[in-house]
């Protein structure tokens, strides 16, 4: 289901006309919760990043939520990963930035030293060498109302329409019994949902087996 699609068959179940602005809000905020309830594949991405010399902070990309691995790339292409601790940790056992070597440790630092809105990571040790560090990463993919097609209103609409519809009868100041039924039937499609992404999409039939349903 494209962003159109999406829209008018919002405004005829709720029998209601949104504006083109709360319409984008209310599918934003419903995108918002679906990425941050399950973790799609195409929610990670992965970038290279270059280590300076006698620094011992890396700035992470503008787009970063959350790291899934970091690991330094050395000339040979070789990769070391690093283990993410506390920034507390690192400060207590590398207190002197100007020991360098290959880092092993990673953690967040809080906000990036020209932009308070971006995050930045401290290395421990300070890297020694001008290598790259081989970041994955998750990030929200481009919102369907610019895209107008996503991966999840081609291949799993109800979560989105539903998760929508939820939106929507908040913005509408909509009956209790009404906004339980909405929650309701996006907790039933996201159920649904986490077992595709959460479950099937991180197992295939020749470890895990084919899916059995018990006799009885």
């Amino acid at each position: 289901m494209d962003y159109v699609a999406l829209q008018v068959a919002v405004q005829d179940y709720t029998e209601n006309t949104f504006s083109a602005v709360d319409f984008a809000t209310m599918t934003q905020l419903a995108e918002q919760k679906i990425y941050n309830s399950v973790q799609l594949p195409i929610m990670r991405k992965t970038a290279m990043l270059p280590l300076t010399i006698s620094s011992n902070v890396l700035n992470a990309p503008a787009d970063f939520l959350n790291a899934f691995s970091l690991a330094v790339v050395d000339g040979t292409g070789a990769y070391t990963y690093l283990v993410n601790k506390d920034f507390n940790f690192i400060y207590e056992a590398y207190p002197t930035p100007t020991v360098t070597g290959v880092p092993k440790y990673y953690a967040i630092q809080g906000p990036q030293t020209a932009s308070e809105v971006l995050t930045a990571f401290i290395l421990g040790p300070t890297p020694a060498a001008a290598n790259n560090a081989s970041l994955t990463y998750s990030y929200y993919p481009e919102s369907i109302v610019t895209a107008s097609t996503t991966w999840v209103g081609d291949n799993f609409d109800s979560v989105l329409f539903n998760a929508i519809m939820v939106e929507a009868i908040r913005f509408m100041k909509g009956e209790q019994d009404m906004v339980a039924m909405y929650a309701d039937q996006y907790k039933q499609s996201l159920t649904l949902f986490k077992n595709l992404v959460d479950g099937k999409l991180r197992q295939d039939v020749y470890r895990s087996g084919q899916l059995r349903t018990q006799v009885i």
